[in-house]
C-alpha cells in the first residue's frame, strides 16, 4: 500500500516541480536542475569560512557571523529561485565585507553594529530603487569604463588583503609595503593559490573551497591549527541577530558608506545578473533581462535580510554561472543551493579551524576573475582609460571603495570637461564627482 502510495505521489511531485518552475519550457529537469544546485553550490561555498573569517576581524562573533552567513544565502538563494524563478544564489558578497570590516568599522569607531545598520538603510534604498523606474538609469548613467575600473579595484583591495592575511606582503616604513618572509603559512597560502588556478584551468567545480580545506588540512596536520571536528550543533546566532544600530547609522557620516554598499551592491547585481542569464541564453529579442524588477527585489531584500542576521551586504553572485553551465535554467538550481547552505549550518566546527591564510587564495583568486573586466575598457580613447586606471589603482591604493570611486569619478568628469566632450560625462557621474570634491574640500 505504501509503495503504491509513492508511485503515485512521485509524478505528482515532478508535476508540480514541472508547473511551478516552469522546467519542460526551459528546456531542463528535475535531475539537472539538482546537478546545476550543487556545481554552483560548491564554488561559492567558500563564502562560509571566508566570510565569517574576515567579519571576525571586525570584532563580530565568529559563529553568530558563520549562521548569519548560512542563513543569508539559504533564504535570499530561497527567495530569488521562488520569487524570480532565476538559477541565482546569493550570500555575503566578496570586496563589500572586507569593507565592511576594514573601513566602515573603523569609521565609526570599531562599531560594527553602526555599520550594520548602514547595510541595513542601504537594502531599504535598493528595495525602493527597484520598484521604482530609477534602477535602469542609475544603472545605465554609470559609464561602462568605471562599472568595468570599480570591478577590478574591488578585486585588487581583496588581493591586497589576502597577500597581507598570508604575511605575503607586509607593512614597511620606507616603502609602505614590501615583501614578508616566507614563513609557513605564506608557503602554504601560495601554495594554496597555485593549485587553485590549476584546479579552475581544468575546470572543476568546488576549486576554491578544496583549496581552502587542503591548506587547513595542511595547518593541523603540522600543528599550527587546532582541530575540533567537521560538523555539530550550530552556534548561537544572538551576538549578531537584530544587533544593527540605526539610530547611529542614520548620523553625520553615514552617507557615504551607505552610497557605496548601495551602488556596489546596485552595479554588481546588475552585472551578475546579465551576465548569468546570458550564458543561459535567457536574455529577451533586445538583450534584456526578463523578470529583472524581481530579480532585484530579491536580491535587496537579501541585503536587508542578511543585516538582520548580522552579515555584511548579501548579493548575487558570478560563480552561479558554474551552474547554468552545468544545465540550470530556473529557480529549481537556487533552491538545491539555499538547501545546501542550511545544511552547512552544521560544519561549524569545521569553520573553526580555517586559519585566516588558509582564505588568502580564495582572496587573491577572486580578485584574478573581477580583474578581467579591465579588458572592456577601451583603452584607444585616453578619457575612458585614464579615469578606469585611476580608479581601479585608488580603491587598493586608499584602502577604500568610496575614495576609489570618488577619485576615479573625479578624474572622469574632469577630463571629459577639458577634452572638450562634457556630455558624455553624465549628470550622475558630474554630481557625483563634484560630491567628493566637496567632501575632500570640508576635510
Amino acid at each position: 500500500m505504501m509503495t503504491e502510495i509513492r508511485e503515485n505521489s512521485e509524478p505528482a511531485v515532478r508535476g508540480l516541480l514541472d508547473r511551478f518552475f516552469r522546467l519542460s519550457e526551459n528546456g531542463t529537469g528535475i535531475r539537472t536542475e539538482i546537478l546545476a544546485g550543487v556545481t554552483t553550490y560548491l564554488t561559492m561555498a567558500y563564502i562560509i569560512f571566508v566570510n565569517p573569517a574576515i567579519l571576525a576581524g571586525a570584532g563580530m562573533d565568529f559563529g553568530a557571523v558563520f549562521v548569519a552567513t548560512c542563513l543569508a544565502a539559504a533564504i535570499s538563494t530561497a527567495i530569488m529561485g521562488l520569487y524570480a524563478n532565476y538559477p541565482v544564489a546569493l550570500a555575503p558578497g566578496m570586496g563589500l565585507n572586507a569593507y565592511f570590516a576594514f573601513v566602515a568599522v573603523p569609521q565609526f569607531g570599531g562599531d560594527w553594529r553602526t555599520a550594520l545598520g548602514c547595510v541595513f538603510l542601504s537594502g531599504v534604498l535598493f528595495l525602493a530603487l527597484s520598484l521604482s523606474p530609477l534602477r535602469e538609469w542609475l544603472i545605465n548613467s554609470i559609464p561602462r569604463s568605471q562599472k568595468s575600473a570599480i570591478a577590478a579595484g574591488i578585486g585588487f583591495f581583496l588581493a591586497l588583503i589576502g597577500l597581507k592575511n598570508a604575511g605575503i606582503v607586509v607593512a614597511d616604513p620606507a616603502t609602505l609595503v614590501t615583501l614578508g618572509k616566507f614563513s609557513a603559512p605564506a608557503l602554504f597560502a601560495a601554495g594554496g593559490f597555485v593549485v587553485l588556478a590549476g584546479l579552475a584551468a581544468r575546470r572543476i567545480p568546488g576549486a576554491i573551497i578544496i583549496s581552502v580545506l587542503g591548506v587547513t588540512a595542511l595547518a593541523v596536520l603540522f600543528g599550527m591549527q587546532p582541530f575540533e571536528g567537521v560538523a555539530a550543533t550550530p552556534p548561537s546566532l544572538a551576538p549578531t541577530f537584530m544587533q544593527m544600530d540605526l539610530a547611529k547609522a542614520v548620523q553625520a557620516g553615514f552617507v557615504t558608506i551607505v552610497f557605496v554598499f548601495l551602488l556596489v551592491d546596485l552595479l554588481d547585481t546588475a552585472g551578475t545578473l546579465v551576465s548569468v542569464a546570458a550564458r543561459a541564453n535567457m536574455l529577451d529579442a533586445d538583450g534584456k533581462l526578463p523578470r529583472l524588477r524581481k530579480a532585484m527585489v530579491a536580491d535587496s531584500a537579501a541585503t536587508i535580510v542578511g543585516a538582520m542576521l548580522g552579515t555584511s551586504t548579501t548579493t548575487s553572485y558570478i560563480e552561479s554561472a558554474a551552474g547554468v553551465n552545468a544545465g540550470g535554467r530556473t529557480g529549481l538550481t537556487a533552491l538545491v543551493v539555499a538547501l545546501l547552505f542550511l545544511a552547512s549550518l552544521f560544519l561549524a566546527p569545521l569553520a573553526h579551524a580555517v586559519p585566516i591564510y588558509a582564505t588568502a587564495p580564495a582572496l587573491l583568486f577572486v580578485a584574478c576573475l573581477m580583474a578581467r573586466g579591465l579588458a572592456e575598457i577601451e583603452w584607444d580613447d585616453m578619457t575612458e582609460a585614464v579615469p578606469a586606471v585611476v580608479t581601479a589603482l585608488a580603491i587598493p591604493l586608499t584602502f577604500s571603495i568610496a575614495s576609489g570611486i570618488g577619485l576615479g569619478f573625479l578624474a572622469y568628469a574632469a577630463i571629459k570637461i577639458i577634452a572638450g566632450r562634457p556630455r558624455e560625462a553624465g549628470g550622475s557621474v558630474v554630481f557625483i564627482a563634484l560630491a567628493f570634491a566637496l567632501k575632500l574640500a570640508l576635510e
